[in-house]
C-alpha cells in the first residue's frame, strides 16, 4: 500500500526540468506547496486535472473543483485516494549546448564552389504550458532533466530536442548566409544576426510542446580550412581587401589635395580682397585729388572772371583818361606843325597821325595810313582759349583765365591751369596736351584752335 502524505512539496534540484512527487495517496486535508517559479498540476485516472501556481494549498473541494466529487466520497476527510503530482520548474535553464553532428553543403555565391561548414552553440528554454508540456512530452515518466545522465529519468530536454535542432539548423543555416550576403570569411561580424533568424526558423517546434526559446546564440562556425577551395576563397578575399585599401587610400589623397585647394582658394581669395581694398582706397584717394585739383581750378577761374570784371571796368575809365590825353597831343601837334624845324611835312603828319589814331577822331584811310606808323605793345596768345591779349593782361578777356608769364619751355594746361613744361602730358594733373586733328590726324596743342599742318579749325 502507498504511503499516504500529509505535505506534498518539490524535493528536486533547479537543474530538473519536471518531476514527479512520489507519493501517490493523498487525504483530503493534506498540504500542497508550490515554490516560486514552479507550477503543479494534479493528475487522476491518467487525467491532467487542476494546476496550482506558487503558495500553500489544503486539498480541499473549493480547492481542487475537478476532482471534488472524489474528495466527497470520503468518510471524514481520513479516506486516501489515489493521485499524481507532477512540478513543473519554469525558471530559464541557460547554456543548454547544441551542435551539428556532421558538416553543412554550402555553395558560395561569388565562385560557386561547395564547402563544407558545421555550427554550434547554446540556446535557452523556459515553459510556457505547463499542460500541454506533460501531456506531449511526459506521459507516465518519473520527470525529465535538462541535461543528460541525471539518475532516474529516462529522457532529457537535450535528447528530446537534439534532432529538431540539428534539423532546423542545417535546413536554415546556407539558406540564411545566402539571403543576408554575409560572407563567410567575415561571419563572426554577423553572429547575432545569424543568431535571431535561427532562433525565429526553430522556436516554432519547442512552441508545440509548450516551451519557448527566448534566446539562440550560435557562437562557432566551422570553416573548412584545408579545403583548397576555402583557400583560394581566402586569396581572393585578401585581394579585394587589398584593393578596397588602396582606393581608400586614393580616395584620403584626393579629399586631402581637395583640401588643400579649397585653403589655397580660400587664402587667395582673401589676398584679392586686401588688393582689391587697397586698389580702392587708391581710386578713391585719386578721385579726391583729381576733384581738389577741379575745385582749385573752378576757384582760380572764377577769381579771374572776377578780377577781369574789375579791370573791365578800371580799363573804361583809363580809356577815357587816354582819350583825353591823346585829344590834348593832338591840338599840340596840329598847332607845332611846321615848327620842328628839319622835320619837314612827313614828321608832322606822323605826330598828327598818332593823335588821330589814338583818338578814333579821323576816318578809316587816315587810320589805316597811320596804323604802320603806331607804335604797338607785345600780344600774346590765351593759354586756355587761343584769344590774344596785351602784354601787360593779367586775365583773358574772352574767357576770363589767368594770363600766366610763361617763357619758351612752358604753357598753360588747359585742365588745371597751372603752368608746366610742353610735352603730352600736364607734370601737375596728368591731363594730356596733344590732341590729333579730326581732318589730317596731326597733333595739335589741347589749346590751340586751328591745326598747324591744314588750318582745320580744332
Amino acid at each position: 500500500m502507498a504511503q499516504i502524505a500529509g505535505i506534498i512539496k518539490y524535493e528536486g534540484d533547479n537543474s530538473t526540468f519536471i518531476w514527479k512527487h512520489p507519493c501517490e495517496d493523498f487525504n483530503s486535508l493534506t498540504q500542497l506547496i508550490v515554490h516560486e517559479s514552479q507550477e503543479a498540476i494534479f493528475f487522476m485516472n491518467g487525467q491532467a486535472l487542476d494546476l496550482f501556481g506558487p503558495g500553500r494549498y489544503t486539498l480541499e473541494t473549493q480547492n481542487i473543483p475537478l476532482i471534488g466529487k472524489e474528495l466527497k466520497k470520503a468518510t471524514g476527510g481520513k479516506t486516501p485516494f489515489h493521485c499524481e503530482v507532477y512540478f513543473i520548474n519554469k525558471t530559464v535553464q541557460m547554456g543548454i549546448k547544441w551542435g551539428t553532428p556532421e558538416l553543412v553543403r554550402f555553395i558560395e555565391p561569388t565562385l560557386g564552389i561547395p564547402l563544407g561548414i558545421g555550427a554550434s552553440g547554446e540556446l535557452n528554454l523556459t515553459v510556457t504550458d505547463s499542460r500541454k508540456l506533460l501531456v506531449k512530452l511526459v506521459g507516465t515518466m518519473r520527470g525529465i532533466a535538462w541535461e543528460e545522465g541525471r539518475q532516474g529519468f529516462t529522457k532529457s530536454i537535450q535528447n528530446a530536442f537534439r534532432a529538431m535542432v540539428v534539423t532546423e539548423v542545417k535546413t536554415n543555416l546556407a539558406s540564411v548566409i545566402k539571403e543576408q550576403n554575409i560572407n563567410l570569411l567575415e561571419i563572426d561580424e554577423k553572429l547575432d544576426e545569424l543568431s535571431e533568424i535561427l532562433r525565429k526558423k526553430i522556436a516554432p517546434g519547442f512552441e508545440e510542446y509548450g516551451i519557448t526559446i527566448p534566446q539562440f546564440y550560435v557562437s562557432t562556425i566551422n570553416l573548412p580550412e584545408g579545403d583548397p577551395n576555402f583557400k583560394r576563397l581566402r586569396e581572393l578575399h585578401t585581394i579585394e581587401l587589398q584593393t578596397k585599401m588602396v582606393e581608400a587610400e586614393a580616395k584620403i589623397k584626393t579629399a586631402r589635395a581637395e583640401a588643400d585647394a579649397t585653403v589655397t582658394a580660400a587664402q587667395r581669395k582673401v589676398v584679392l580682397e586686401e588688393q582689391a581694398t587697397e586698389t580702392e582706397i587708391a581710386r578713391r584717394v585719386a578721385e579726391r585729388e583729381l576733384i581738389d585739383a577741379q575745385a582749385k581750378a573752378q576757384a582760380a577761374k572764377m577769381e579771374g572772371f572776377a578780377e577781369a570784371e574789375v579791370m573791365k571796368a578800371k580799363g573804361y575809365n583809363q580809356k577815357d583818361v587816354l582819350q583825353a590825353d591823346v585829344q590834348k597831343a593832338y591840338a599840340e601837334g596840329i598847332g607845332n606843325m611846321g615848327a620842328n624845324g628839319g622835320g619837314g611835312v612827313t614828321s608832322d603828319f606822323v605826330s598828327l597821325g598818332v593823335g588821330l589814331a589814338a583818338a578814333g577822331q579821323v576816318g578809316s584811310q587816315m587810320s589805316d595810313m597811320f596804323k604802320g606808323f603806331t607804335p604797338s605793345e607785345e600780344a600774346q596768345a590765351c593759354a586756355k582759349c587761343g584769344a590774344t591779349v596785351s602784354a601787360t593782361a593779367k586775365f583773358c578777356q574772352e574767357c576770363g583765365a589767368r594770363v600766366e608769364k610763361l617763357n619758351d619751355n612752358e604753357i598753360l594746361c588747359p585742365s588745371c591751369g597751372n603752368k608746366t613744361a610742353k610735352g603730352r602730358f600736364c607734370q601737375e594733373c596728368g591731363a594730356s596736351l596733344i590732341r590729333k586733328c579730326a581732318k589730317c590726324g596731326a597733333e595739335i596743342p589741347n589749346n590751340a584752335k586751328f591745326c598747324q599742318e591744314c588750318g582745320e579749325k580744332a
